[in-house]
């Protein structure tokens, strides 16, 4: 790594500079004063010299390095380790400052801390991203002081690189662990209880002590003289699609996330556990076009191409073109498939303008949509009305409120499935549809 130094005087030895300018200009009117003001120079600049000798005398007097992980998962918090190794005799005062990504805006990074001569030590510190995208780490700059603290030496280590920001795959990793462990359970989902045998025939065994009545197999029990049971499995293979509008009214942030990029972390949950739960996981994103398609499948390499296909979304102003998506939906989609629709509805009259398309997805698919409340504007009906503004204000927000239930009410009345959910417990609450429909046996 290429080092570029510098010398820094500490901030302290500025002020013994004024001092000695101060004691010098006294000295034209107290003599005495000025081989004072000389001795002390000349002992100065003989601590400056020790300062430099101790801190130059070796080429390479510290070793850093950043350790970075291969991307970064938005909206969760990563790891950066930076590890810097003391190479002096003698202890040293260790001050890094790390580039970050411009993207974190974040400008008071300093560490400080003493190394003992040869020791080595680690440091570790959390970025969270909010964004997709790309993001480039600077240079290390390392500054040493020796235990004179006269001057520092500054050690700029080229230590550049860019990490991609991926959606939320910490989080998608951690649904993954609790369904297979099957502890779901952990973080809110709920317990559902299957209703009928809706599922496929697996195998016929021998009856053990907790079996279903319902499930005996008679004519295999007869030909084999002991009791034989049916042992069904869960349906596989069924398509699962994420549908995510990049509309205008998904750019609107929620704890400095934006609604897509919620839309996009939960659909890469729903795709990795449709893929555990032996179904195919897809994904459509439309906005005035469709800006992707990733046709159905239950490999376990589907969901890094779901995840390289969700890196590039981004919101654009136009409308949503729900026709277009219906289309699309009718040319592309030759199976009937759980539709997973993730758009924002912002008044009634909005999602009637889009109903027909609606309808006609309901017509062939099984249609979950999944739209936001305004966290903002509940916050604002929570507040006390001091005035006829005040009152107005609130007046106006319980509107919007109720616009938004009314339109769940309006959707189930056509038969088509909706959600409206907090952005901060959409995966919960999606993920329990999800699991709801499977073990109803609509998919």
């Amino acid at each position: 790594m290429k080092l570029i130094k510098s010398i820094y005087l500490n901030q302290k030895v500025y002020w013994i500079l004024v001092l000695l300018a101060v004691i010098s200009i006294l000295g034209h009117f107290i003599p005495f004063l000025f081989p004072v003001a000389r001795l002390l120079l000349l002992v100065f600049l003989v601590g400056i010299s020790i300062d430099i000798f101790l801190l130059y005398r070796i080429k390479d007097g510290v070793a850093a390095s950043r350790k970075c992980p291969e991307k970064l998962s938005n909206g969760d918090d990563n790891t950066i380790s930076i590890r810097i190794e003391n190479n002096y005799s003698i202890s040293t005062l260790i001050a890094i400052i790390d580039e970050l990504p411009i993207q974190f805006q974040k400008r008071d990074f300093l560490y400080s801390f003493s190394l003992k001569a040869g020791e080595e030590k680690q440091i570790n510190y959390d970025l969270k991203p909010f964004a997709r995208g790309e993001y480039h780490f600077g240079c290390l700059n390392v500054y040493v002081a020796s235990p004179l603290k006269l001057i520092k030496r500054r050690y700029k280590i080229e230590a550049q690189q860019m990490l991609p920001c991926y959606p939320s795959f910490m989080q998608m990793r951690q649904y993954e662990l609790l369904a297979i462990s099957n502890r779901l359970n952990d973080y809110g989902v709920k317990r559902i209880r299957r209703i009928g045998h809706q599922m496929e025939f697996d195998q016929i065994r021998e009856y053990v002590k907790g079996d279903d009545y319902r499930t005996i197999n008679w004519k295999a029990t007869a030909r084999k003289s002991q009791i034989m049971v049916n042992q069904y499995q869960d349906e596989k293979s069924q398509p699962v699609y994420c549908l995510i509008d990049t509309g205008r009214s998904m750019k609107m942030p929620f704890n400095r996330l934006t609604l897509l990029d919620y839309a996009i972390n939960t659909s890469l949950v729903i795709s990795n556990t449709a893929v555990i739960k032996h179904d195919k996981a897809g994904v459509i994103c439309f906005g005035k076009d469709i800006n992707a398609h990733v046709p159905a499948d239950g490999r376990r390499t589907q969901i890094r191409k779901i995840m390289e296909v969700l890196y590039n979304q981004k919101t654009n102003y136009p409308e949503p073109n729900y026709e277009l998506l219906h289309s699309s939906a009718r040319r592309l989609l030759r199976n009937r498939s759980l539709l997973i629709l993730f758009t924002n509805f912002e008044s009634l009259d909005s999602m009637k303008r889009q109903l027909p398309y609606l309808q006609g997805l309901a017509k062939d698919h099984l249609l979950l949509i999944v739209f936001f409340t305004n966290t903002e504007i509940k916050e604002i009906t929570k507040q006390t009305a001091k005035n006829i503004e005040d009152i107005y204000i609130k007046t106006i927000a319980e509107k919007f409120i109720y616009d938004k239930k009314l339109i769940v009410k309006e959707l189930e009345k056509y038969g088509i499935h909706a959600i409206l959910s907090n952005p901060k417990d959409l995966t919960i609450n999606t993920l329990n549809k999800y699991l709801e429909f499977k073990s109803r046996g609509l998919i």
